[in-house]
């Protein structure tokens, strides 16, 4: 997921996914529980390279994917799915990029992030994103991989969809996109009737989705539609983990 305000660092020319770690030093990935991250994981897996850890951040009152909206229990489960250990980085509402930093800077003096030489990150195109990524790594003494920069985001999309993966709208931008959308599962369907100039991936912020099936999962999070609800201009469908205490439903 991006930085919790717009990065500001120059941007840093399109690049392809290039390792640069010394003796091939493990890694790990930052999750945001949507599609872009569990692409970035099915590269690295292709690729013979599997994450130490997920790192996700948590947005601390709400305990919630911050920016996704994802209930944590929904994001536990997809951990034990794909059998990563999981980081949360407390995060609190409104959180500034100083603070942003300085709660990463705690998290990698621990492990498991402590012994990881690089952090691969699910961004396609956005150039100051990367930057910034770039910049917050190389500060830390570590690279920043990008396995699935530079695809072409249409192309992306139906191959997520072929290969099986499977996700729902958790969020969507009501200026970008029409709120009536928050809860669609990602399908071929959906994929239609995205306005013209809407990323299929979403890329811009027009949307967030919620990954709960695909290759890269053991088994599938099972989850059922809660109420959708308008916040900070931004529409989130709640997610509950089906079977839970919260929401004990079975369909979805």
């Amino acid at each position: 997921e991006a930085a919790p305000s717009a990065p500001t660092t120059a941007s840093a020319g399109a690049r392809s996914f290039a390792p640069r770690r010394a003796a091939g030093g493990p890694i790990a990935l930052s999750w945001s529980g949507g599609k872009d991250s569990a692409l970035a994981l099915h590269a690295l897996r292709e690729r013979g390279v599997e994450p130490e850890a997920l790192i996700t951040t948590i947005t601390t009152g709400y305990e919630r994917i911050s920016m996704h909206g994802v209930r944590c229990e929904l994001l536990r489960a997809q951990a034990a799915a794909v059998g990563i250990e999981l980081v949360e980085v407390p995060i609190p509402p409104g959180c500034t990029n100083e603070l942003y930093e300085a709660r990463f800077a705690k998290a990698f003096e621990r492990r498991p992030l402590a012994g990881v030489s690089a952090v691969a990150f699910g961004d396609l195109f956005l150039e100051d994103v990367r930057a910034y990524r770039e910049q917050r790594m190389w500060k830390s003494g570590r690279d920043a991989l990008f396995p699935i920069w530079g695809r072409d985001t249409r192309e992306l999309a139906r191959e997520l969809i072929v290969a099986g993966f499977q996700a729902v709208l958790a969020c969507v931008d009501p200026r970008a996109m029409p709120a009536s959308l928050a809860g669609r599962r990602y399908d071929r369907r959906l994929l239609a009737e995205l306005p013209e100039g809407v990323d299929p991936c979403g890329e811009n912020g027009e949307f967030h989705t919620f990954l709960y099936a695909g290759p890269i999962f053991s088994e599938p999070v099972p989850w059922v539609r809660g109420e959708v609800v308008q916040r900070d201009g931004f529409v989130f469908c709640d997610l509950l983990l089906r079977g839970s205490a919260a929401n004990p439903r079975s369909p979805n």
